[in-house]
């Protein structure tokens, strides 16, 4: 399964907003983006104007790597998306929050969706009571995901963290380690600053 292996914190900088990739490293002093505001790269701290071209890219690459999906997986999702009915940019995000790795990040569970993607990858989710280890799956009304087991000392303590999670309204959350979806993603469920009507005009082209 394709991903992607290099340095987080140079994702970030390039597209010169916090993404998260790292959980609590970006919140704390020690994140890359604090102390080097210039995008990597010899000549990273030019001053570039970029071209209607290069914003809608730039949005593309940041939903991309926020969700921590590659290029030929959001395509699909786009074009997916341009097919349903209703409003093409907000039914692209609301696949991208129905991924069940995303899912377990909005739960609590995870303090980045890379952190979420190796749970699940790992086996320790189940989704309606069968096990669950494909972090692209998406969920619907309905679904019940849970923690497999709590035995385990670091599922035990992220189990104890929800407690603190404030999740969307369309997650339900049982405090024990799961969650019932009861709505689908709405636009306003998303936190994360996005502008998907540049993606859309990005692929219309």
């Amino acid at each position: 399964m394709a991903r992607y292996t290099g340095p987080s914190c140079k994702l970030c900088r390039r597209e010169g907003q916090k993404l998260y990739l790292k959980g609590e490293r970006c919140t704390s002093g020690m994140c890359a983006l604090d102390r080097r505001k210039s995008a990597p790269g010899q000549h990273g701290a030019a001053k570039k104007k970029l071209t209607e071209y290069g914003t809608q890219l730039r949005e593309k690459q940041k939903a991309k790597r926020y969700y921590g999906v590659l290029e030929k997986q959001f395509l699909n999702y786009y074009k997916k998306a341009d097919n349903q009915e209703g409003i093409a940019g907000e039914n692209l995000l609301r696949l991208l929050e129905r991924r069940l790795d995303n899912v377990v990040f909005r739960m609590g569970l995870a303090t980045s969706h890379k952190e979420a993607r190796q749970l699940v990858l790992h086996g320790h989710f189940t989704l309606n009571g069968h096990k669950a280890n494909i972090p692209s799956i998406l969920v619907k009304v309905g679904d019940v995901i849970a923690v497999k087991e709590t035995e385990s000392p670091k599922i035990k303590a992220l189990v104890e963290a929800m407690a603190d999670t404030v999740a969307p309204k369309w997650l339900e959350l049982d405090k024990n380690g799961s969650a019932k979806v009861i709505a689908m993603p709405e636009r306003d469920d998303i936190d994360f600053e996005i502008n998907e009507q540049l993606i859309i005009e990005l692929y219309s082209k």
